[in-house]
């Protein structure tokens, strides 16, 4: 069984799967037009304070850790 993570507590180029969204419908909405949605493969590319870059296919996505923190994922080897 692969373990599930925090998206915060991964390390740079890092491959992983969306697994689990711990937020309201606002927060899963705004996700996913961001192009982030359960079962969608990203991997993590910068750090920056409490955020991280996130790749998503040839996107770039810039996330504070408010909402990093609500991210859940488990790593793809």
């Amino acid at each position: 069984m692969t373990q599930t993570v925090s998206v915060g507590d991964l390390t740079i180029g890092q491959r992983m799967r969306l697994v689990r969204i711990d937020g309201g419908r606002q927060l899963q909405r705004r996700l996913l037009a961001l192009g982030l949605a359960i079962g969608g493969e990203i991997e993590l590319v910068q750090r920056r304070a409490d955020g991280v870059v996130l790749a998503r296919g040839g996107n770039r996505i810039a996330l504070g850790g408010g909402v990093v923190r609500h991210l859940f994922a488990e790593v793809i080897d």
